[in-house]
């Protein structure tokens, strides 16, 4: 992430961690185009080779993430502050057909049928959507609205793509 970003990251976490002080930083963002799934070790080559497949026509293209939007995991054991894209969303919704094709020929779940496709920034324990929603979602996109130049630096190029199994990452680039 550009220093700008961190920077931006750190004003936001000043003003949440004032109605939820046990706010963590994410040490790495990415955008899910499914959920965790698990892969049996004789399926990961298979499953790289039928992902890079499905990805090999898409182009590189531009989202923008600048809308603050509070989350929580399915069974709500842990709360998120993310940034939802707010342009960019069809193409995202058009990999993720192909993934969810991809997973459908391995028996495992597909993605939310109505995603919210988000950029976590921070988590913490237990479902405080409500301590984070409300006034500090408020004040939380003030910030970001109010950012310098947050309308170029919330605006991400898609260039690849990253599959993560284990310990090893597989990147498929976009044309």
């Amino acid at each position: 992430a550009p220093e700008e970003f961190l920077e931006l990251l750190e004003l936001l976490l000043a003003r949440a961690r004032a109605h939820v002080s046990a706010l963590a930083a994410m040490e790495e963002f990415h955008l899910s185009l499914s959920q965790c799934v698990v892969l049996r070790y004789h399926w990961i080559e298979p499953f790289v080779r039928a992902l890079r497949e499905r990805l090999a026509s898409f182009h590189r293209f531009f989202c923008v993430a600048d809308q603050v939007k509070v989350y929580t995991n399915q069974n709500k054991t842990r709360t998120f502050i993310g940034l939802e894209v707010s342009a960019g969303h069809f193409q995202l919704l058009e990999l993720v057909a192909e993934v969810d094709r991809v997973l459908e020929e391995f028996a495992l779940p597909t993605f939310y049928k109505d995603p919210s496709f988000h950029i976590s920034l921070a988590w913490c324990v237990g479902d405080l959507s409500g301590r984070l929603g409300g006034q500090c979602l408020r004040e939380l996109q003030d910030i970001v609205d109010g950012f310098e130049d947050s309308a170029l630096l919330l605006r991400i190029q898609w260039e690849q793509i990253r599959c993560k199994a284990g310990n090893k990452y597989f990147s498929f680039p976009l044309r």
